[in-house]
């Protein structure tokens, strides 16, 4: 069954991206968003691009899937565009009104938005492809070299991770909230700005009221089972380094050296 809420979810499958260490994947993301960001260029987004359906594809994630994923960021996309478009200054191409339509600011506006869909429907993967448990540990054992400093890597990669996966948690419970209030007559979609604002304050209290209930349920499930942070704790699974783990950083290692390619960092000689 595909989840209608994909922020935070966890699809399990049996497949290589499934089966890597939540340490390499949790490094690929990084590399991969860093490298994003240096894209200036169709190619380059090209690289990236097939970077993300190579992923898709070796995860056996349905595509439908991770583009229902980027529903929640259409909003932020258009809103995004529509910035770029009118405030850059540049060569004129039409007129809205009293706003102008610059060519460098669609070009900018395109870059924006290419550059966020590929950077949700990425990091999206690294949720659906690995489990809160398995991405506890990765996230661990980042953090463990900063316990000296007295971090508290333990507690830190938990709350992450539990922040994370309580994401779709509260986005049904605010659609279920919203629909029962609709049920009995509230609008939510009619009004200007601060009407709007003011019809959500229905919502919004249950909101928090449900979400300090299940936090309290949580930690006392916590406390039942045991629980009293990282100090002792063994693990059933040990996090080993693999032959697909190499493979795989030897692939992310080629994207960087393609993106160098498109940006003319690097030169081959023929």
């Amino acid at each position: 069954m595909i989840p209608q809420v994909t922020v935070g979810q966890y699809l399990a499958l049996d497949s290589y991206v499934h089966r890597l260490d939540p340490r390499t994947k949790i490094a690929i993301s990084l590399v991969y968003v860093v490298t994003l960001f240096l894209v200036k260029n169709f190619w380059g987004f090209l690289v990236m691009a097939g970077f993300t359906a190579l992923a898709v594809v070796l995860g056996r994630v349905p595509a439908r899937l991770v583009i229902r994923g980027l529903r929640p960021i259409l909003f932020l996309l258009v809103f995004t565009i529509g910035l770029n478009l009118f405030l850059t200054p540049g060569d004129p191409l039409f007129r809205v009104g009293p706003a102008t339509v610059t060519r460098q600011g669609l070009e900018l506006g395109g870059l924006v938005a290419v550059r966020l869909l590929l950077l949700v429907a990425t990091t999206s993967l690294l949720t659906l492809t690995t489990s809160p448990v398995a991405l506890t540990d990765g996230l661990e054992r980042y953090l463990k070299p900063f316990a000296r400093l007295g971090v508290p890597a333990h507690e830190l990669a938990m709350m992450m991770t539990i922040a994370l996966r309580f994401i779709p948690t509260l986005l049904e419970e605010t659609d279920k909230i919203m629909k029962a209030q609709m049920a009995r007559g509230a609008e939510f979609a009619t009004g200007n700005l601060l009407q709007r604002a003011r019809s959500l304050v229905p919502v919004l209290v249950p909101l928090f009221v449900s979400s300090f209930r299940r936090a309290d349920e949580l930690a006392m499930a916590m406390e039942a089972r045991g629980y009293r942070g990282g100090r002792g704790r063994t693990r059933m699974r040990q996090l080993r380094l693999g032959r697909g783990d190499w493979l795989a950083a030897a692939g992310t290692l080629g994207l960087i050296l393609a993106v160098a390619l498109t940006r003319g960092w690097l030169r081959l000689g023929w």
